[in-house]
Formats: structure tokens, C-alpha cells, sequence
């Protein structure tokens, strides 16, 4: 486990957002990842995502990893932060937005 454990931590600690997922942006095989990345478009900033469908290691791995049983996960600058139901509290909170803005991540475009 420990060598999918420095593949996972490589991924988050080199990306500002990573989104572990089912699926890819464009075609998500979940409810869950859709909502989630229609949350990390909607606030307009660049991130990573990671299909775990295509690798068992991670997404087995993901879980021990953050110690959360669920998937999709998102990480900002190394932090976990949660799943799509804490990403939507969050949003609707404005808590998601200050996190990045506090983080230094901005919205393109």
C-alpha cells in the first residue's frame, strides 16, 4: 500500500486542486463526481482530476489515504477537504470560495 500511497500524495501535493473522481470531467460516471465538478466549474478554477475507474490501486488506495469511504474526494493544496455533499454545503456556504481564495487559488477567465 505504501507505494500507491507516494502515487497518491505525489498527485495531491502537486496540483493546487485535485479532484478524485469516477470518470473525467466530460463524461463522469456518477452522480456524485457530476455534481462535484459542476461546483469546481461553476467557481471557475483550474484542476486535476483523477478517474479512479481507471486504476484499482487508487481508487482502493484513495480511501485508506484520506480515511474517507467515499468517492469523489477533492483536495486543495494538500488538504483534504471532502466529498461532494462537504463540496456543496461548502458552496452554498461561501466557505468552498474563501478556501480557495484563502489558498491563493483565483478563478480564470
Amino acid at each position: 500500500m505504501s507505494d500507491v500511497n507516494a502515487r497518491i500524495g505525489d498527485i495531491v501535493n502537486s496540483n493546487d486542486i485535485v479532484l478524485f473522481m469516477k470518470g473525467t470531467p466530460l463524461f463522469p460516471q456518477c452522480g456524485f463526481s457530476s455534481r462535484a465538478i459542476a461546483i469546481l466549474e461553476h467557481l471557475g478554477v483550474p484542476y486535476e482530476s483523477v478517474d479512479v475507474l481507471q486504476d484499482m490501486e487508487i481508487r482502493q488506495g484513495i480511501k485508506a489515504f484520506s480515511e474517507w469511504p467515499t468517492i469523489p474526494q477533492l483536495y486543495v493544496k494538500g488538504e483534504f477537504v471532502g466529498g461532494s455533499d462537504i463540496m456543496m454545503e461548502m458552496y452554498e456556504a461561501g466557505e468552498l470560495h474563501q478556501l480557495l481564495a484563502d489558498s491563493g487559488i483565483a478563478a480564470q477567465g
